[in-house]
């Protein structure tokens, strides 16, 4: 049956298996509620593309299909690493806000993912995806797939053994994402501060309750302003997660 495909066309398919990661669970594509079918033949229409634009194409037999198609996978998952880390960071940073502010006691159900996310990290993720759409994050990932098929031979991809530029990526990503929130963090933590002295000052009165209220309207005060100053770091992140992709492509 193997023979009977027109060598090309398994190729393609191959190739399909390092995009589809991406596009199944690398953010900012799992905030878009898309068929899984669309998913997997716009996977395989831009695997073909990306075949039809190779040369030379090797060829495949029954004996090497499983361990090419088990390398195009761990490639895709490669590929989609870093998209998923910097918006996991996104994430961190607004759960770290809501837990601060008491909206963790209530997080919101996302549809698409069909899990709870955290408020404020929810904002967070769709302004980096809003980033990411009108900034050209899907021709930049286009271009790195096209890469990764002239540096990365058809099922010959290798894991490298060093985790540093992972590492690196994860601790400069992290750190921008507790700087979007950075304005939002030292508000709370000054109203926490004056909180606290009033309930030295004045232990009859319910320091919780007051504290939500204050914190709440302390926190739709600033958001507006963190996403008016933060968008050169939300693009950072974005384009820090792509040079990252590339770089392991």
């Amino acid at each position: 049956m193997l023979e009977a495909l027109p060598n090309q066309l398994i190729a393609a398919l191959l190739v399909s298996l390092r995009i589809i990661p991406v596009l199944a669970f690398a953010p900012p594509f799992t905030l878009l509620r898309t068929p899984a079918t669309i998913r997997v033949l716009l996977a395989v229409s831009l695997g073909w593309l990306l075949v039809a634009t190779a040369s030379p194409i090797p060829s495949f037999d029954m004996s090497t299909l499983a361990g090419a198609a088990a390398a195009e996978v761990l490639l895709g998952i490669t590929i989609a690493l870093p998209l998923q880390l910097g918006f996991a960071a996104l994430q961190t940073a607004g759960r770290a806000i809501d837990v601060q502010v008491g909206f963790g006691l209530a997080q919101i159900a996302d549809p698409t993912l069909r899990a709870q996310m955290p408020l404020v990290g929810a904002l967070f993720s769709y302004a980096a995806a809003a980033i990411f759409f009108t900034t050209g994050g899907p021709t930049d990932l286009l271009a790195i797939w096209a890469r990764s098929i002239d540096s990365v031979p058809i099922g010959g991809f290798v894991l490298g053994a060093s985790l540093d530029p992972l590492l690196t990526y994860l601790r400069a990503v992290f750190l921008l994402a507790m700087g979007i929130g950075g304005a939002v963090f030292m508000t709370l933590f000054m109203l926490d501060v004056a909180i606290a002295l009033m309930s030295r000052t004045l232990p009859q009165m319910n320091v919780l309750v007051l504290g939500f209220q204050v914190k709440t309207l302390a926190l739709l005060m600033t958001l507006p302003m963190v996403f008016s100053l933060s968008g050169a770091l939300f693009l950072r992140i974005v384009r820090m997660a792509l040079d990252a992709s590339l770089g392991f492509a």
